[in-house]
């Protein structure tokens, strides 16, 4: 009776997002614990999308917990113009693991703002206005990061009247550029862009926005050099470089940042998701030296009343240092090297509807298709097909909880899940790519 209560006041009260609200059946999660999750009807599913790609911890992690309850015994809520302890040590906590060049952390509830408040950093900071981003991104769903945004959710949203110029990004797979190896296709990404920075006038732009590695857009991890040539494109023509963190950092790639496997320095770090796995709703922006000097004489226009909510922050502080004293991130990075990543390969050469297998750390995704000559994916851009639809039922089936977008499907557990729960996933993602091999036509 309490499901069925629970899905009643759902569907009779709640909107959904990015969703007609007519046809939807949401699936009731009664618990959660480590890598599992619990529906209404007793089943338990290994949580593969780790939600929206944030639970970087697992759920229920008794550190996180207990570090929320014993802040919500002191103080639940603050404004922000007051100092707060929690606030002041995730901070800390965040440069402490941030590039030596920053200095300062921007909260805000999520990863949406937080891009939208680098945006505004970047412009205030160079007086100008246009921003640079990839058609396949997704930054978020406010005005701002929609527009960023490249993929199919901007196109009801755009007016084209935000200053944001879309260009293409590396993806040898799918590449834009007639590439045939990775470093053609780093040097041809890079000339584009370079003329996409000349034709639009390097006077008018403020920043550049990347995902270091894009995550719903398809986990496409950029080619050695790429990130580099952006940050030299930066310092010649005197544009910001904003890292969009938010759903690869805080060990989701198997160290705290991404970018930190590309050996750059970003001017700007947008996190949310991983910090504290989404336990209390907190992101933000890690701000360099030189931009916090803008700001040291001439106010900020901008702010919120929940940045650095105390709840949050103290969910922040026991995640970052349950990472630390766990060994959490160096788990993922394992996990990655020795058994996801080969788990998935190994499939690959059994399912001819694999078309590639990308990623690195619990950051993967498998590009599905129906012909692997020609590549046409399985479903279209910006929809789904039955196969799809076959596949996401018979993991349910299955036991697992997937993550899947247009053709591909994401292979995103916890940081934390362990050896024999990563191979039960792969026998089940097994026995799925099985059940619709029919759909295979090459």
């Amino acid at each position: 009776m309490a499901a069925e209560s629970t899905y009643e006041l759902d569907r009779e009260y709640v909107f959904h997002s990015w969703s007609a609200q007519a046809a939807l059946k949401p699936l009731v999660i009664a618990s959660a614990a480590g890598s599992y999750v619990t529906d209404d009807a007793g089943n338990r599913l290994l949580d593969l999308s780790s939600q929206l790609v944030n639970t970087n911890i697992g759920h229920q992690h008794s550190k996180v917990v207990a570090g929320i309850k014993a802040q919500a015994d002191l103080l639940c809520t603050v404004a922000p113009q007051h100092a707060n302890a929690a606030r002041g040590e995730a901070a800390r906590l965040i440069i402490e693991r941030s590039p030596d060049n920053m200095r300062k952390v921007f909260f805000t509830n999520a990863g949406a703002e937080a891009v939208e408040y680098a945006v505004r950093m970047a412009k205030q900071h160079t007086g100008r206005n246009k921003v640079l981003a990839t058609y396949r991104s997704y930054h978020g769903g406010t005005q701002t990061a929609v527009n960023l945004t490249g993929d199919t959710r901007r196109w009801p949203n755009d007016l084209g009247t935000s200053g944001v110029v879309h260009f293409f990004g590396p993806f040898l797979y799918r590449s834009a550029f007639h590439a045939s190896t990775e470093a053609e296709e780093c040097e041809r990404a890079l000339e584009h862009l370079e003329q996409v920075i000349s034709f639009e006038g390097p006077a008018t732009i403020a920043a550049i926005i990347l995902e270091t590695i894009p995550g719903t857009a398809g986990i496409m991890p950029p080619p050695p050099g790429y990130l580099a040539g952006v940050r030299e494109l930066c310092d010649r023509f005197g544009l910001v470089y904003i890292a969009d963190e938010v759903m690869c950092g805080f060990g989701r790639t198997g160290k705290w940042f991404a970018f930190e496997h590309y050996d750059v320095t970003p001017d700007l770090i947008t996190f949310a998701k991983g910090v504290n796995s989404g336990y209390v709703p907190l992101g933000g922006v890690i701000i360099s030296d030189e931009i916090c000097r803008t700001f040291a004489e001439r106010a900020f226009p901008g702010g919120l009343t929940y940045s650095g909510h105390p709840l949050a922050c103290a969910a922040a502080v026991a995640s970052m240092n349950a990472m630390t004293d766990e060994g959490i991130i160096e788990n993922a990075a394992r996990i990655g090297e020795t058994v996801l990543g080969p788990g998935l390969r190994e499939l690959a050469e059994r399912h001819p509807i694999i078309g590639e297998v990308r990623g690195v750390g619990v950051f993967w995704a498998l590009d599905l298709v129906k012909d692997r000559a020609t590549r046409e994916p399985l479903a279209p851009y910006g929809g789904t097909s039955v196969a799809m639809g076959e596949l996401v039922g018979a993991l349910k089936a299955n036991g697992v909880l997937p993550f899947t977008n247009y053709h591909r499907l994401h292979v995103v557990p916890p940081c934390t899940i362990t050896d024999d729960e990563m191979r039960e996933g792969l026998a089940a993602i097994d026995k799925a790519l099985t059940a619709i091999g029919q759909h295979y036509e090459g």
